[in-house]
C-alpha cells in the first residue's frame, strides 16, 4: 500500500489500467470495490488466484494480499491512573479531533451532546453520512460507514450509527464529555468521562457484527488521514501476527505516522500466552488492558446459609428468594440424546427443560448463559479453574465461582433433599493488588522484532462503565430485554481509548508534536508496574500505567522521524523498491549508511534477545529537551545481577529548548528463560524520563 502519487496524476484511472491488465476490461470495472486515493495508493479487487499472481508480478506493485477478517479487540478508571476531572486543560482540547475506527456510535448518548461546543475546527476536511437515522453535531463533526462487498448482515444498519455498543463505547472513553451519575442499573455509579471531554470525534465505522474487514479498515485510514484527524484510535486487531506490510493495520498506521497522526492499537484478548500480542508495529502505540482497583463481585447464598463469592456484572435482583438448586450434570435432556457428561457443561440442548425450568444450575463450565436462560433457568452457577480478574454480563442472573467454590457447593447439592440457592446483585471490592494486567490481555515478546519490546504501555481495560448503543441489549444476546445508555464491559478495546484519550490531551498542550514525541511521553512517563502481580513483567504492561498529566510535560522525548523508520526497515532486510513504493519517496533506499540496526531506533525503551547464554547490545539515543532550557539530567540505572546497562555519558546538559544530545547505552544480559529486567532514567530534578531495559530468550 504506497503513497498517493504527487501531481497531476488520476488514481483511480491507474487503477483502473492495472485491473485491466490482469483480469481483462470486461471484467475490471466489476471487480473493483475500492479506489483508496486520499491519503496513499492502493485498491480493493475481486480476484482469482491466478489473477492475483498476475497483479503481484506487475511493476509498481508492493504487495497483494486477501481482504482479512480482524476482530474487536469510565466512571472510575481515569480517576485511578491520576487523571481526575480537575486535571489541567488547555482551549487547545477543543480542537483535537479524535478518529474511532470502530463499529460506529450512538449520536443521541449524553456522552456526545454538543451544548456549548463552537463549529469544527476549521482544519477538519471531513464529512457526515447524514441520513433519517443519523446527523452529527458539534461533538461528532463527522461520520461515515464502510463495507467494500456492501452485503451489509441484516442485523446490522447500513449507516454510522451503532447497532452493537462497542464503538460508542470506545468513543466516549477517548473522549466522551463529562455526564454524572452514569452507571449500569446503579453499577459502577459516578461520572463518566473521556480522557479529552472537549475534542471532537470523527467516527469511521469499519466493523459489523461478522467483523471488521481489512479492505474496510484501509479506506477508513485513508479518509481518517485526509479528513485531518490528530488522533486515531483502533481497537481491533487480528488472530495471528503478520509483517509489518503484511498486516493492513501496520500499513494504515504507517501512512498515519507519515502524516503526523499516532495510531493508537489494542494489543489484543489472547493472553497470557507469550507472543499473543498482534498489533505490535514500531509506529503505533501498543496498549494492554489493566485493572483498576474496582471490581465487581457477586455472592451466591445457599439454603444452609453459607455464602460463596463470583465474579459477573449482575443487575438482576431476586430479592432474596431462595430458588431449587440442581446440577447440570443431574439433569441431562436425554430425549435428545444427551448424558450428565454433556449438561455438566450446560451446552445448547443439553439440559433437560422440565427439570431446569424455574431452577438456578450450577454448570462445570463458563459460557454465555443463554443455554440455561432457553432451557428456563432463574439462574446460573458457573464454576471452573477460569481466570477471575475481569467480569462477564449475562442475560440472567450469574456469579462465576472458583473450582473450590463450586465443588462444596455440588457437596451441598448432594448432601440435601431441596437444596436450594439465590443470585444476589453484584456489588464492587476494593482489589488491593491493582494494577496489574488482566490475564486476557496479550503478552510480548515482539513475533517480528524481537529487540523492540511490546506492547508499549498499559491502562485501565477492566470493568469499564461508558456509552452504549440503544440498538442492542446489555449483552446483545437473544433474551435479554435491558436497553441500556450505560454498559460495563472489558477487553484491551477499553485500554485502547484509555490511551488515545491520554495521547488527545498530551497533543493539546503539545501540538506541533510528531507521533513519536507524544508515544515517547506517554511510556517515558507511564507509573511502574510490580512483577509480583504481573509475572510477564514487561510483556505484560510494557512501560507501565498511563500518567497523562505526567506526559503533558515530559522532560525529554525519544523522536523518531520516518527516514529512522526506513533505516530500520532496510536493517530488517526490506528493499529499496519496496521502501520507495510504500514511502512515494523516490530518496528513499537502503545502502550501508542507512541499514540501521534495530538497536539504533529510537525507541523509548530498550530490549535484548538471543537463545542462550550471554549477549551484548549497544544502542544509540537521542533525546529532544521539551522541559526546561537550561537544565541537565543524570543517569539512573536500576538493574539485577544479571543484567548490566551502561550509559555513556552519564549526565546530559541542555543549554535551550530543542537541544538534542546523544548516548549509548551497552546491555550485557545473561539471557533467562523469560524475562529479566532494569531500568534507566534521566533525573534533572524536576522531570524522571524512565526507559525499561529488558533481556529474554526466543525459540
Amino acid at each position: 500500500m504506497g503513497d498517493r502519487p504527487k501531481g497531476d496524476f488520476s488514481v483511480s484511472s491507474r487503477h483502473s489500467s492495472m485491473l485491466q491488465e490482469a483480469v481483462g476490461s470486461k471484467r475490471a470495472s466489476d471487480s473493483l470495490l475500492y479506489s483508496y486515493k486520499r491519503s496513499f495508493n492502493g485498491f480493493v479487487a475481486k480476484l482469482t488466484e491466478e489473477e492475483k499472481e498476475r497483479l503481484a508480478s506487475m511493476d509498481g506493485v508492493v504487495s497483494v494480499f486477501p481482504n482479512g477478517k480482524r476482530e474487536l479487540h469510565t466512571t472510575r478508571s481515569w480517576d485511578f491512573v491520576g487523571f481526575p476531572q480537575n486535571a489541567p486543560r488547555k482551549t487547545a482540547e477543543s480542537d483535537i479531533i479524535v478518529a474511532m475506527l470502530d463499529t460506529g456510535v450512538w449520536p443521541e448518548s449524553k456522552s456526545f451532546d454538543d451544548t456549548g461546543f463552537g463549529p469544527a475546527p476549521s482544519k477538519w476536511k471531513g464529512t457526515c453520512e447524514t441520513s433519517k437515522n443519523f446527523t452529527c453535531n458539534n461533538k461528532i463533526i463527522g461520520a461515515k460507514h464502510y463495507r467494500a462487498d456492501g452485503q451489509v448482515p441484516d442485523v446490522d444498519i447500513p449507516s454510522p450509527r451503532d447497532s452493537e455498543g462497542h464503538g460508542s463505547h470506545t468513543a466516549s472513553t477517548a473522549a466522551g464529555r463529562l455526564v454524572s451519575k452514569a452507571s449500569l442499573f446503579d453499577l459502577g455509579s459516578g461520572t463518566a468521562r473521556g480522557g479529552v471531554p472537549s475534542a471532537r470525534i470523527a467516527v469511521y465505522k469499519i466493523c459489523w457484527s461478522d467483523g471488521c474487514y481489512d479492505s474496510d479498515i484501509l479506506a477508513a485510514f485513508d479518509d481518517a488521514i485526509a479528513d485531518r484527524v490528530d488522533i486515531i484510535s483502533l481497537s481491533v486487531g487480528g488472530s495471528f501476527p503478520l509483517n509489518y506490510f503484511e498486516d493492513t493495520i501496520a500499513i494504515g498506521a504507517f501512512h498515519s505516522m507519515k502524516h503526523g497522526i499516532l495510531t493508537s492499537n489494542s494489543a489484543g484478548n489472547s493472553g497470557p500466552g507469550a507472543s499473543s500480542i498482534t498489533n505490535f508495529s514500531p509506529w503505533s502505540l501498543s496498549v494492554a488492558g489493566s485493572v483498576t482497583d474496582r471490581k465487581f463481585v457477586t455472592n451466591v447464598l445457599l439454603g444452609n446459609k453459607n455464602v460463596y463469592q463470583g465474579v459477573s456484572v449482575n443487575t438482576f435482583q431476586l430479592h432474596d428468594e431462595l430458588y431449587p438448586l440442581v446440577y447440570g450434570g443431574d439433569v441431562p435432556n436425554v430425549a435428545a440424546g444427551f448424558d450428565s457428561s454433556d449438561s455438566r457443561y450446560c451446552i445448547y440442548n443439553s439440559l433437560d427443560v422440565t427439570k431446569v425450568n424455574g431452577t438456578i444450575v450450577v454448570c462445570d463450565k463458563l459460557n454465555d448463559g443463554t443455554t440455561t436462560l432457553d432451557a428456563g433457568a432463574t439462574g446460573t452457577v458457573m464454576q471452573d479453574g477460569g481466570n477471575k480478574d475481569f467480569a462477564f454480563s449475562f442475560p440472567l442472573p450469574v456469579s462465576y465461582l472458583s473450582t473450590r467454590d463450586g465443588t462444596t457447593i455440588l457437596n451441598y447439592i448432594n448432601s440435601t433433599s431441596e437444596p436450594t440457592a439465590v443470585i444476589r446483585k453484584s456489588t464492587t471490592i476494593v482489589d488491593k493488588a491493582a494494577p496489574y494486567v488482566a490475564s486476557f490481555s496479550s503478552r510480548g515478546p515482539n513475533p517480528i522484532t524481537a529487540d523492540i519490546l511490546k506492547p508499549d504501555i498499559s491502562a485501565p481495560g477492566i470493568d469499564i462503565v461508558a456509552a452504549w448503543s440503544e440498538a442492542t441489549t446489555v449483552t446483545g444476546d437473544e433474551g435479554d430485554t435491558r436497553v441500556v445508555p450505560y454498559n460495563i464491559i472489558s477487553g484491551t478495546s477499553m485500554s485502547c481509548p484509555h490511551a488515545t484519550g491520554a495521547a488527545a490531551y498530551v497533543k493539546s498542550f503539545n501540538p506541533t508534536w510528531s507521533p513519536a514525541a507524544i508515544k515517547s511521553a506517554l511510556m517515558t512517563t507511564a507509573t511502574p508496574m510490580s512483577t509480583k502481580t504481573n509475572i510477564d513483567a514487561e510483556f505484560a504492561y510494557g512501560s507501565g500505567q498511563i500518567n497523562p498529566i505526567k506526559a503533558a510535560a515530559p522532560g525529554l522525548v525519544y523522536d523518531i522521524t520516518e527516514a529512522d523508520f526506513v533505516s530500520f526497515l532496510c536493517g530488517q532486510g526490506y528493499n529499496t523498491t519496496t521502501l520507495r513504493r510504500i514511502t512515494g519517496n523516490n530518496s528513499s533506499s537502503c545502502t550501508k549508511a542507512n541499514n540501521a540496526t534495530v538497536w539504533d531506533l529510537n525507541y523509548p525503551s530498550f530490549a535484548v534477545s538471543a537463545k542462550s547464554g550471554q549477549v551484548t547490545r549497544v544502542f544509540h539515543r537521542t533525546v529532544t529537551n521539551v522541559g526546561n532550557p537550561v537544565s541537565t539530567y543524570k543517569a539512573t540505572v536500576t538493574a539485577p545481577p544479571q543484567l548490566s546497562i551502561q550509559v555513556n555519558p552519564i549526565t546530559l546538559s541542555f543549554k535551550s529548548l530543542g537541544q538534542k544530545l546523544s548516548f549509548s547505552v551497552t546491555v550485557t544480559a545473561e539471557i533467562p528463560r523469560t524475562i529479566i529486567s532494569g531500568s534507566l532514567v534521566w533525573d534533572d530534578g524536576v522531570h524522571q524520563v524512565r526507559s525499561p531495559v529488558v533481556a529474554h530468550s526466543y525459540a
